[in-house]
């Protein structure tokens, strides 16, 4: 049930990571969505791992033949697939018609696999293997900023270590939500125009087993989340960073458990 006065609410949602996102947080999600019946739903990438097309997976390495590793990317492309079925059965059930995809850097794995083998371009894009035109997704190339009213929605840069919020909007001079760090963050600077903040707002990808096992058991800052954002009237805007902690949030008062 919406707030009074809430002329549009958008759920958005960071980096999944799949076929690694955390089982818990992502039926959280969804059933969060049912719950909110958003107007509109923003991924904001990273959606798949991709690990099949990372550039670094070869790196001091010599790359094998194409039809040694195009399996494990064909692989890769069921994983985000299957991941972002679950999601949309959600959003189809609260009756979400707007509803966009922000690439992330992951993504832009697979266009640089292409480079590789450019025939192969018209097959293997994000669009093309995530079929976003058939699931009514809006398509925002990395980098691109998705702007709603005062507030800009994309996957995030590497801006700044330990301050990479005061950093984004030190870059950019307005409000801005973003992923691609994994962690909770917001700092708010002043404009021209009044005061303007920056969002982190975590990622949805598991914290255990093989998915961190590059951090080599260094201590993490990733936190669990999605975030709400509701609009009243065509600019102004309200954020609710929803934490999801062990599978469980609170939505409207009420705990939410996967």
């Amino acid at each position: 049930m919406k707030d009074k006065g809430v002329i549009k609410r958008y759920v958005v949602t960071p980096d999944k990571h799949f076929p690694y996102a955390d089982r818990k947080a992502i039926s959280t999600l969804c059933k969060a969505i049912e719950i909110l019946k958003p107007d509109g739903y923003i991924d904001l990438g990273d959606t798949g791992e991709w690990e099949g097309c990372s550039h670094w997976r070869w790196k001091n390495k010599a790359k094998p033949s194409l039809e040694w590793y195009l399996p494990e990317i064909i692989t890769d492309i069921d994983d985000v697939n299957k991941g972002m079925d679950t999601i949309d059965e959600s959003l189809d059930k609260a009756g979400v018609k707007e509803k966009h995809f922000c690439e992330g850097n992951h993504e832009l794995w697979m266009s640089q696999f292409t480079e590789a083998y450019p025939y192969l371009a018209h097959e293997y894009n994000i669009p093309s293997v995530l079929k976003l035109k058939d699931r009514g997704y809006t398509f925002h190339k990395a980098g691109d900023r998705l702007k709603i009213g005062k507030l800009n929605y994309y996957h995030g840069h590497l801006y700044g270590g330990m301050h990479h919020c005061a950093n984004h909007l030190r870059r950019y001079g307005e409000s801005i939500m973003y992923g691609h760090w994994h962690d909770l963050q917001s700092f708010t600077s002043t404009s021209g125009n009044g005061p303007i903040t920056a969002w982190s707002i975590g990622c949805l990808k598991e914290m255990t087993g093989e998915s961190v096992a590059f951090t080599r058991g260094r201590p993490i800052n990733w936190s669990h989340a999605f975030a709400v954002v509701d609009y009243v009237g065509r600019d102004d805007f309200f954020v609710n960073v929803v934490e999801i902690k062990n599978g469980r949030a609170v939505i409207l008062g009420e705990v939410v458990t996967s």
